[in-house]
């Protein structure tokens, strides 16, 4: 064991950290927000040894500068627990390339997502996971969805069962249910979910509904689908043909008084809400996709992919299904909505539904970021739904979501304080993913080379 030496006043004294190896570094002259409450931990040093954070030294003024061959000067930087995108969706291998894989990957990572919660399964993802936690690519920690539970894969209480089973032999780490599942299927999505101990959520069939949707134990409600179609009258006819995306037509006929009894529930069973607030602010809004494309970061995709979303939101453009007088009381509906399950204590995930129409990844969760600000939830709170909730969320508090002693590596740093100044964070000076350090620079260079990938001809 080496010591590092530090001078304190005219006498040597010893620092007891042990010798750093490759993947162990010092931090210091950082101001680090732990998550563990909103106290600011000011003017400390952070040791990290194989992957963990080994020690958290508070530097007092008359503590010498510490120097050390794995040293990283923060120089008044702050440090925060990396932030955790809950609604991804990661590309699938096509011929054999992992190309867009490993890219999306990257952009993660240059805006300080170091987990993400894919939803969407494919097998090549188990493969991709793998090669993430064995430190053969880098990237952030991955938990994965199987395949989608929906109308067309979805044909009997006893195959959804079987498919539970199969998708939890697999190795995936959660069920995403999509529309046209039926009750009776759900109830037995439900019974053999539990019976293998396997985590389900994401959107609420109209044959399941809300109510049902929470007792059969959703963990997720993903963009809080399924709460405004609780709130209708009983006796109203839903016609999907007509209602618009996600039934947005259909806000006015809204009754608020029936919410108190759902948010009961929600809390009764301990449900989490994914908003994706940026989604229907993008993909359902009424600011029109010519105005998204040209958005500085559409330069990290496939311009085929851009010009697909493009042409998306388009098509119901064109139907009139995104005009102004329908889409803004929606949004307002929505805003109004997620301010009030979040207020009655209902956790929040940090979720943007990436990449779906003009949500570049990592650069979306910004944008989410932004509309929980304008929505009304503290910078606090916003932090904490992308840090301490998705751990609990894992049952990981213990893990990862917080910087502490014994606790995992993984946190960014930033140069302003995120609990005053939210856009700091869209400029990671550099971060550390299971106690490998990526410095800024390498990070905006990854940037450039995606950008050349993808160069418009």
């Amino acid at each position: 064991m080496k010591t590092l030496k530090i001078l304190f006043g005219f006498f040597w004294t010893f620092l007891s950290i042990p010798t750093l190896s490759a993947q162990d570094f010092l931090v210091t002259n950082v101001h680090i927000v732990t998550m563990d409450g909103e106290e600011l931990l000011e003017n400390h040093a952070l040791f990290v040894k194989d992957g963990k954070i080994d020690r958290i030294i508070p530097l007092t003024p008359q503590t010498p500068r510490m120097s050390h061959e794995n040293l990283i000067d923060g120089q008044g930087a702050y440090i925060f627990p990396g932030l955790a995108e809950f609604h991804a969706h990661l590309p699938v291998a096509g011929d054999g390339s992992t190309q867009l894989q490993e890219e999306s990957l990257w952009l993660y990572l240059a805006n300080g997502v170091l987990r993400i919660r894919s939803m969407l399964g494919h097998p090549s993802h188990v493969e991709l996971r793998e090669r993430v936690r064995n430190g053969e690519i880098p990237g952030p920690r991955v938990f994965i969805s199987g395949p989608s539970f929906n109308g067309n894969s979805v044909s009997s209480p006893e195959q959804a069962s079987q498919m539970v089973r199969e998708q939890k032999a697999a190795g995936y780490d959660h069920l995403k249910i999509h529309p046209g599942v039926e009750l009776d299927e759900m109830w037995a999505i439900s019974k053999t979910a539990k019976e293998v101990n396997i985590p389900f959520g994401g959107h609420v069939p109209l044959a399941v509904g809300i109510e049902n949707a929470l007792a059969s134990g959703f963990k997720s409600i993903e963009h809080m689908d399924g709460y405004m179609e609780g709130l209708l009258p009983d006796d109203l006819t839903i016609d999907p043909t007509t209602s618009g995306p996600f039934n947005l037509k259909l806000v006015g006929e809204v009754e608020m008084e029936k919410l108190p009894a759902l948010i009961e529930e929600t809390l009764e069973e301990g449900t989490y809400i994914a908003p994706t607030l940026t989604l229907f602010d993008r993909y359902f809004g009424y600011i029109p996709a010519d105005e998204f494309r040209q958005a500085p970061e559409m330069k990290y995709l496939p311009g085929p992919l851009i010009q697909q979303w493009v042409n998306t939101k388009k098509q119901l453009e064109r139907a009139g299904m995104l005009d102004r007088e329908f889409v803004e009381p929606y949004l307002q509906f929505r805003n109004q909505l997620f301010m009030t399950l979040h207020q009655a204590g209902i956790p929040v995930l940090l979720a943007s539904d990436s990449p779906q129409v003009f949500n570049v990844p990592g650069f979306s969760i910004h944008h989410e970021i932004e509309l929980m600000s304008k929505a009304g939830m503290s910078n606090f709170e916003i932090l904490k739904s992308g840090s301490v909730e998705p751990a609990k969320y894992m049952s990981a508090e213990s893990q990862w979501g917080m910087i502490k002693e014994g606790m995992e590596a993984d946190f960014v740093m930033v140069k302003e304080n995120p609990l005053i100044n939210l856009k700091t964070m869209q400029n990671p000076m550099g971060v550390s993913v299971g106690g490998n350090w990526i410095s800024g620079e390498r990070l905006e260079s990854e940037l450039d080379r995606i950008t050349k990938n993808h160069e418009r001809k």
